[in-house]
């Protein structure tokens, strides 16, 4: 590889701002679905690997040039098919920088800006979500990984409480976990279990309502009627198919009387507090022990952004700290975002995060929330009686639906919208049936996005 000068360097990024803000600039009307099928592309990129190095420039042309038929538009107004956000400017631009300042966000002696900036951050999500001020936090890669933070300080905590040290020990002969969630929980769930050795053997699904919420009956017949010792319970703000939110007062009553842990997996639907129309839905959320949400959702930062928030910092740390001779920490010092989190090298999260908030505010966020809830009720309602389709739950920012037909009638439109790609849905099964659903997250969806959706459906229909 030949010397690369400031202005070499100058030129290809700007080359790679130009084909960045080419592709964004098509959401507009370019079809949502990427054109090509994931085999095509693999085809596309296969080939032996070069002997001899290639200019940057034609790195990149390459790479644009190959993907950009096996992208799908998850940036657009109109990409439904998961709960995904898009990239508001400000974050964007702040995680291009995080990019170009590279820093290792693990320790904050030799990170002192970012490791600033997450922390920063972290209070304002806490303020912003209704959490307690108290409470310790950390920025993972997704919600996955902070059920994993969560649960560890769980596990921690509720071990200890009867004299294991699940740190030291590990799980080996250790008294078992009782771990109860509701049954039509988020399979995250289920895999933080595998990984922390608590085993998905030791889950109770609790009975659920219409909705998908937890039903607080059930949940108290559980608790009593279940073996002693420790627990954990998760509850849900937010079904991935219907919105529904558990009733989370009752629950976490129930939980905190019976001396167990309460969890809240709030992926999305935990920031529903930060409007406040919608806040009365989480009611009680704050007296939880954990929540576990993301930041590359409805706050649409860039992906990867999870977060985990736990009420007991004490617990927190102990299942997460580590320290070595070699590593700079100051005892009383600032914030060590390695003690907090799984991981030991790491992303600057925090900063896309600072600065999607910095630049929302307050009222930038409630706002944000309440006009995709809008946008999902528009599309409730508007197919409410529609011929050929039932709604089937609608909560927060998602709407279920299906053909009436039956199940390859519905399967059969999901797959005309996203051929079509004025939208893009994805399938789903709920209760044994085949489903549509509709997820609205990304800040530029408004009301035209979703007639412009809805007369897609339409045509779907007619076919």
């Amino acid at each position: 590889m030949g010397t690369v000068t400031a202005a070499d360097l100058r030129t290809l990024l700007h080359a790679a701002a130009d084909h960045a803000a080419a592709h964004l600039e098509a959401d507009v009307d370019a079809p949502v679905r990427a054109p090509r099928t994931p085999a095509e592309m693999v085809e596309a990129f296969a080939g032996p690997l070069p002997d001899q190095p290639t200019e940057a420039a034609a790195v990149l042309d390459e790479l644009v040039a190959v993907a950009s038929p096996g992208i799908t538009r998850t940036t657009s107004a109109r990409f439904f098919g998961f709960v995904v956000g898009g990239s508001l400017p400000a974050a964007l631009a702040a995680d291009w920088m995080t990019a170009a300042w590279d820093n290792n966000a693990g320790l904050s002696e030799p990170t002192p800006a970012v490791a600033a900036a997450e922390q920063v951050a972290g209070e304002w999500l806490k303020d912003i979500l209704g959490l307690p001020a108290t409470a310790s936090f950390a920025l993972v890669t997704g919600c996955q990984m902070a059920h994993v933070t969560a649960l560890a300080a769980a596990r921690h905590v509720v071990l200890a409480r009867i004299g294991w040290d699940a740190e030291r020990d590990g799980l080996v002969g250790a008294p078992p976990v009782r771990v109860l969630a509701g049954a039509e929980r988020h399979v995250t769930i289920d895999r933080a279990l595998r990984l922390l050795g608590l085993g998905t053997a030791r889950l109770e699904p609790i009975a659920v309502d219409a909705r998908g919420a937890m039903r607080p009956d059930a949940l108290a017949a559980a608790l009593r009627d279940g073996a002693d010792g420790p627990a954990i319970v998760c509850a849900q703000a937010g079904n991935v198919n219907t919105g529904a939110v558990d009733p989370l007062a009752p629950i976490i009553d129930l939980v905190h009387a019976h001396g167990a842990w309460a969890h809240v997996d709030g992926a999305f639907g935990l920031w529903a507090a930060a409007a406040p129309a919608r806040r009365a839905l989480l009611d009680g959320v704050e007296r939880a022990d954990s929540w576990a949400t993301d930041a590359h959702k409805w706050l649409n930062v860039p992906y990867d952004c999870g977060i985990a928030v736990v009420a007991h910092p004490d617990a927190h740390r102990a299942a997460m700290t580590a320290t070595a001779a070699y590593l700079v920490q100051h005892a009383g010092g600032p914030r060590e975002p390695v003690d907090w989190t799984p991981e030991f090298s790491r992303r600057a999260r925090g900063l896309a995060v600072w600065a999607a908030l910095r630049s929302l505010g307050r009222a930038g966020v409630a706002e944000l929330v309440e006009r995709t809830c809008a946008c999902a009720e528009r599309f409730a309602l508007a197919l409410d009686g529609e011929a050929g389709v039932e709604v089937l739950a609608q909560g927060l920012n998602q709407v279920l639906v299906r053909a009436t037909a039956g199940d390859r009638a519905t399967d059969a439109l999901v797959a005309a919208l996203q051929e079509d790609g004025t939208c893009y849905p994805t399938p789903t099964t709920w209760r044994g049936g085949r489903c549509m659903r509709i997820s609205v997250s990304n800040w530029q969806t408004t009301a035209d996005d979703v007639d412009r959706s809805l007369a897609a459906i339409r045509a779907g229909l007619a076919r």
